[in-house]
């Protein structure tokens, strides 16, 4: 049984996301065999998360990091708002020069989260989730890059 996990805190969660991680362990003392977090665009938060949950918290599942391979600047940023990850000020920068250029977005979303997703394996994630939005070209991509295919 697997059950999410939120890097970033839940956008629900007003006790901040130590809290909420707290309340993860707790998911995973109830049974979760693994965690999949929410998707985010910056590993640093990943690491914080799983490092907290492993060295503070004691959590033992693998922690799988969810990925989105960005194919809409105007989708993104409207998706991102819903469910509460944040879109780090470099990556908006790039996607509001994008603009509603949607295949210019996809050309940059497969090369963003190929190198994400290559520092999250140099760091030996027990795998990675993709968040495909129903539109799979992307990630299809970024596993060819990954020479995962």
């Amino acid at each position: 049984m697997g059950v999410a996990g939120f890097p970033e805190g839940h956008i629900a969660c007003q006790a901040g996301k130590h809290a909420d991680w707290r309340h993860l362990k707790e998911k995973v003392e109830a049974g979760a065999d693994f965690v999949v977090t929410q998707l985010f665009f910056d590993n640093t938060d990943y690491f914080e998360f799983r490092d907290h949950l492993t060295q503070k918290l004691g959590v033992t599942v693998p922690i799988v990091p969810g990925i989105v391979a960005i194919v809409s600047a105007t989708q993104i940023v409207k998706f991102t708002q819903m469910c509460g990850a944040k879109i780090p000020p470099a990556l908006r920068t790039k996607l509001d020069a994008i603009g509603t250029d949607d295949e210019a977005a996809l050309k940059f979303g497969i090369e963003y989260a190929t190198r994400q997703c290559e520092e999250l394996l140099r760091a030996g994630v027990p795998g990675l989730h993709f968040y495909t939005l129903n539109k799979g070209r992307s990630t299809v991509e970024v596993v060819k890059n990954l020479g995962l295919a």
